[in-house]
């Protein structure tokens, strides 16, 4: 049986649920996590997952900056070669609850392709359950058809946030931390300079989750609403593009449709000329 999804975020009870179905992939998005001491790899993964490297494979590996998003038809021809089609039902998830997958799921609809989810909680839920995994392996796969229908909409660069600074329109939203937003703390890399983009709001990715785990939709609704009452169109940004994609996550979720992420995020910015910078 064959199956589509209508949530960008599911449970580990619906991933067992569903996980014999045919045309399910489950994808393992872990990286390590740049600003904390945590470990963020595992020696065991969830039964059947594909490994999907943000990193070395899935970033394009000749940009100036970290996690910059590959060009549609390289995506294509990457995702194909993790076997996934254009009915494929993929569930992505990473050993941090909630970190890095959202970004593949971003990805993922930015290159127009909608049957893709979060696992909610991710690889530590599924453990607490004692839902089935086995040792980190990556498993022979079958060349799959996907096809990108790219949705550029969902993308901004740094000249795109430079122009659009002082538009009523948008809210810039930055899932940094506080400290790091205002300059009272240092940024993890020590080429980039402090502060924040003009006009921005700090919305730390933090606030979002607990215990790694996105908050109720209802919770982050209001949440949304506060800092967008307008339900204008927000811009997501953060270090490298990471955390950005998980407010991206929770405001789909929160059915504020009308946004984007800027793929450089503050590591471009804070190390671009002539753009402007407030502490």
């Amino acid at each position: 049986m064959k199956i589509k999804i209508d949530t960008p975020l599911v449970t580990v009870d619906w991933l067992k649920h569903h996980f014999n179905y045919e045309n399910l992939i489950v994808l393992d998005c872990t990286i390590p996590k740049v600003t904390s001491k945590l470990k963020s790899t595992s020696d065991m993964q969830i039964l059947g997952a594909v490994y999907f490297d943000i990193k070395n494979t899935f970033s394009d590996q000749n940009a100036n900056f970290p996690n910059t998003v590959l060009n549609p038809k390289e995506f294509e021809k990457k995702a194909q070669e993790l076997g996934i089609n254009n009915d494929s039902i993929v569930v992505c998830y990473d050993n941090l609850g909630v970190y890095s997958s959202p970004r593949v799921w971003w990805n993922f609809k930015l290159m127009g392709f909608d049957n893709v989810a979060v696992l909610n909680g991710g690889f530590p839920k599924w453990k607490t359950k004692n839902y089935p995994t086995e040792p980190k392996q990556q498993h022979k796969l079958t060349k799959g058809n996907f096809v990108v229908k790219y949705s550029p909409t969902k993308i901004k660069y740094t000249d795109n946030v430079l122009s659009q600074l002082k538009d009523n329109h948008i809210i810039i939203a930055d899932a940094r931390s506080k400290g790091r937003f205002y300059g009272t703390e240092p940024e993890p890399r020590v080429d980039v300079k402090s502060g924040h983009i003009p006009n921005s709001k700090s919305f730390p990715y933090t606030s979002v989750l607990k215990e790694g785990v996105l908050k109720p939709k209802e919770e982050l609704k209001l949440m949304f609403q506060k800092i967008n009452p307008d339900y204008k169109e927000f811009i997501f940004t953060c270090g490298t593009g990471i955390t950005a994609s998980i407010l991206a996550l929770a405001a789909e979720l929160s059915e504020f449709k009308k946004y984007a992420v800027y793929d450089g995020s503050w590591t471009e910015w804070g190390s671009s000329k002539n753009v402007p910078i407030e502490i």
